[in-house]
């Protein structure tokens, strides 16, 4: 398995992770007895980075990946996340809370679902506007100070944000959503406050969704209960014009003799050793699908060639709906 750092002097995880919430809600049915056979299979592979959070399921993506670790608690490197709040009545609904003693409710909630003692990596979810980022991560940082939580990261905050959390402590790493049709971290500045720091992103939905790895070819692929299909991305003529694009990546995959995932995680993976993509997926032989993506190599004129097929610009549609939206870069 191939290694990266996560942020300046950190620890060393997998090159590619496994993001668990489609195990447990958003993308359809739920199999955990799947789910856990493949986070087996991740970690007889190598693959230790494991990313979880508290409102996925709510609250039950936690307890299947504490029940899939158990007894292997020493190979896996754990990520989990707080500050996003679900209305019981609605867990449709979001708010955002990062006072302090939420903070702490929530470490000790999430430890008791997992069946650890101790979190690798701690996520402020989303910023919360009304409580001051340096009392957030300052709550934080006593976690760590009392062995609950060994490195603390943020997740779509805005750069200003990111400097201001790195003058109480280390931020280890930054999750962004980043792919070839989400090239925010790049545009408004948080990449480069982060290698301004030597903090490592973290990028979720690298495959845009599933949308990528050209297996989606209408809405009518989705089940009913699918979050895609209230996705501004995956509607109508927002729909159609991103499938052209990704049948474009689909002729340079064959060309190069991979699957369309393997090039856009290839694709991410050459924008820096500080990124490490965490696709997430319930089947094993679509994590050894994106595990081979470590083996595939772009040279400069097929990067700029992904480049010219998929600028950023021509993706169509907003990467949530308004709601979801509103709590981005704060």
């Amino acid at each position: 398995m191939h290694t990266r750092i996560l942020g300046k002097n950190g620890p060393t995880v997998s090159a590619i992770g496994l993001g668990c919430m489609g195990m447990s809600e958003f993308y359809g049915a739920r199999d955990d007895a799947q789910s856990i056979a493949t986070i087996h299979h991740a970690l007889d592979r190598g693959l230790n980075f494991l990313d979880t959070a508290d409102i996925y399921g709510p609250f039950t993506n936690e307890g299947l990946v504490g029940k899939a670790i158990q007894g292997r608690r020493d190979q896996v490197f754990l990520a989990t996340k707080f500050g996003i709040v679900r209305d019981p009545a609605d867990p449709a609904k979001r708010g955002i809370n990062g006072r302090p003693d939420y903070v702490r409710a929530c470490c000790e909630a999430s430890l008791k679902r997992l069946g650890v003692d101790h979190i690798d990596l701690y996520y402020q979810h989303r910023v919360d506007p009304n409580v001051p980022i340096e009392e957030t991560v300052g709550a934080m940082a006593e976690l760590v100070k009392a062995g609950k939580v060994r490195y603390l990261g943020l997740s779509e905050a805005a750069a200003q944000t990111i400097e201001r959390a790195s003058k109480v402590h280390t931020i280890t790493a930054l999750q962004n959503e980043f792919s070839l049709w989400t090239r925010d971290p790049e545009e408004n500045g948080t990449l480069a406050m982060c290698r301004k720091l030597g903090i490592a992103l973290v990028a979720y939905s690298p495959l845009g969704r599933g949308f990528l790895t050209g297996a989606i070819k209408t809405p009518d692929d989705f089940e009913h209960d699918d979050f895609r299909r209230n996705n501004p991305r995956f509607q109508g003529e927002n729909f159609a014009r991103n499938l052209q694009l990704v049948k474009q990546v689909e002729t340079l995959a064959t060309e190069k003799g991979c699957t369309p995932a393997q090039l856009a995680l290839a694709w991410l993976l050459a924008q820096g050793n500080d990124i490490v993509p965490i696709p997430g997926t319930r089947s094993r032989s679509r994590l050894d699908e994106n595990i081979g993506a470590l083996d595939v190599r772009l040279d400069e004129e097929e990067l700029a060639s992904i480049d010219r097929i998929f600028p950023s610009e021509a993706v169509a549609g907003a990467r949530y709906a308004p709601a979801g939206m509103v709590h981005i870069g704060r």
